[in-house]
């Protein structure tokens, strides 16, 4: 991660578009991949020059109007506009002060404590878990160990077949990483852990490369439990308010589906285990 995240953004996201996908006619022979820079400018209206000193870092100061003409110009989502700004620093970062340790708070803990049927974690940013309930060890018991999902997914052999389509998740992380970059480019923790990637995956480092930003959708995830068998498992994401860029995250299977009895036997066998483990030995 070097300290032009800005140009750096603008510049792959303008590689990612040809001039047929922003209603442009393409002439000359092109020697960059995507769009020119001047054609970007002309779509935001603003001046080629200007747009080029942005790329290259030596204007660090746009304005919220430029950016949402940047933002329209590379046909920007809401989450990548809104990494764009915050990039810029432009939008007020709620990050937190101090990148110590992060703490769960025991009320919490006692919260998820509460779904014994369904599994629930707390994340960080940077994709830590934070706190886990029973069913979530039992669900990601196949990864050793199970401490940060962007670290699983590109570095746990586990995870290829966990995943059954590992591509999919493999994106979806790196995109979740990117938007954190964007709100705390500084996280001593996010910065070693992109570089521990990087350094140990081609799949991270090339999807890294490509700048997609996007937070936690809604779509379901299909995953393969060695205990269990296939598990298609929906989610939702909630921030925690006393603690900004930690998320409570809980999945949930259809009622009566395959996929819950699956869960409720999963619940089932982690249980048994651990009574067995606590028994004292004769």
């Amino acid at each position: 991660m070097d300290d032009n995240h800005l140009g750096d953004f603008l510049r792959a996201r303008r590689a990612g578009l040809q001039p047929e996908d922003v209603g442009m006619a393409s002439y000359g022979t092109r020697r960059v991949a995507g769009l020119r820079r001047e054609e970007v400018a002309v779509l935001a209206g603003v001046n080629a020059d200007y747009y080029t000193r942005l790329e290259q870092g030596r204007e660090r100061n746009p304005s919220p109007q430029v950016l949402d003409a940047l933002s329209r110009a590379l046909h920007l989502d809401a989450d990548a506009r809104a990494h764009l700004h915050r990039l810029a620093g432009v939008t007020p970062s709620d990050q937190p002060s101090d990148h110590a340790a992060e703490r769960v708070s025991p009320a919490l803990r006692q919260l998820m404590d509460g779904y014994p049927n369904t599994p629930a974690f707390v994340m960080s940013r940077s994709m830590d878990l934070l706190a886990t309930n029973a069913l979530t060890d039992a669900l990601y018991a196949p990864f050793r160990p199970a401490d940060n999902l962007a670290r699983m997914t590109f570095l746990d052999p586990a995870s290829r077949h966990f995943y059954t389509d590992w591509n999919r998740a493999a994106q979806a992380t790196v995109a979740n990483l990117r938007q954190a970059a964007g709100f705390e480019p500084d996280n001593p923790r996010l910065r070693a852990l992109v570089r521990t990637l990087t350094e140990h995956s081609a799949d991270f480092t090339r999807l890294w490369n490509s700048h997609t930003v996007r937070g936690k959708t809604q779509n379901a995830k299909h995953l393969l439990h060695p205990g269990v068998g296939p598990l298609t498992l929906t989610y939702q994401a909630f921030d925690v308010r006393d603690a900004p860029g930690q998320q409570l995250v809980i999945y949930h299977a259809e009622p009566g589906s395959p996929s819950a009895q699956a869960l409720h036997l999963l619940g089932s066998l982690h249980a048994t285990r651990r009574q067995a483990e606590a028994r004292p030995h004769r």
